[in-house]
């Protein structure tokens, strides 16, 4: 007779971030700001998008994908998270916990790749910018766009050798993370030679001005999501994991919008205009 674990899971129970029933209201609180601000941030980007003629360019049809996405994103895990704190319950069924890993796993692929297309569009758009219209016609970026349960945590509670499930997932971190990261990162290189190749230092500063909006997101962006992995590997502390969770997960697509819209002027008016305010 074989020997083995035969132990089914019907459900996790999730941790949280503090077992004191006090502090509860206060995260309760605390999450659903930060999750309704996310929801209103990324819609207004949207609407004023759509509304706005002047913003029917690439770069914003970009930008509001990327916000429909960080609202779908952020919709995956938090609405969970406030349900059981207000229910008082820990327990998520394993159907919901993968269901909800592949959905966390493909609005952070599609986060990631939206990031590398913004940054394709940027390096058109200064090394290229006499062709800017033709090469980034609308079927092409179409065609692009085309493109909260932790797994790691999860592949921790197994009971069994988790070595090949680590390889495959740090394997698939490097190759849908890292590969848009470095397509990102090349893009950028080919932009600044283009800048330092711009004789006027105006040319230079508005030249890179357009960039650093993007910029300052793609290292929010990579910086935490690589963190929580980074960790992850050298510690087993749930708590340290989590708050670096939240940080990509929540934090980010929430202060998107602002770095956009408080940085950019033609984002600033389209939303002045949607209110009916006089620029």
């Amino acid at each position: 007779m074989e020997l083995g674990n035969k132990t089914s899971v019907s459900e996790f129970l999730l941790l949280g971030f503090s077992e004191d029933p006090e502090l509860k209201p206060l995260i309760f609180g605390l999450f659903l700001s930060m999750y309704l601000v996310t929801m209103l941030g990324n819609l207004l980007i949207i609407l004023a998008t759509i509304s706005d003629s002047h913003l029917h360019m690439p770069m914003y049809f970009f930008l509001s994908n990327l916000s429909f996405v960080d609202i779908c994103f952020t919709s995956t895990t938090i609405p969970k998270m406030l349900l059981n704190i207000q229910t008082q319950t820990k327990a998520i069924t394993h159907a919901g916990c993968i269901t909800q890993m592949c959905f966390f796993l493909v609005f952070v692929e599609l986060d990631s790749f939206l990031l590398s297309v913004m940054a394709y569009d940027r390096f058109v758009a200064i090394c290229h910018p006499l062709h800017y219209t033709v090469i980034m016609n609308s079927q092409l970026c179409g065609l692009l766009v085309l493109f909260f349960c932790e797994l790691n945590q999860v592949v921790q509670f197994a009971c069994s050798d988790t070595f090949l499930n680590d390889v495959v997932m740090y394997f698939a971190l490097v190759l849908l993370a890292t590969c848009p990261l470095a397509g990102i990162l090349y893009t950028y290189s080919k932009i600044l030679s283009s800048i330092r190749a711009i004789s006027s230092a105006q040319g230079k500063y508005k030249a890179f001005s357009t960039c650093v909006s993007h910029l300052s997101v793609v290292s929010l962006f990579y910086c935490t999501g690589l963190g929580v992995y980074l960790s992850s590997a050298a510690t087993h502390s749930s708590h340290s994991t989590s708050t670096a969770s939240v940080m990509y997960t929540v934090v980010t697509p929430m202060l998107n919008p602002f770095i956009y819209s408080l940085r950019n002027n033609d984002v600033k008016r389209a939303l002045k205009s949607l209110f009916g305010w006089k620029i």
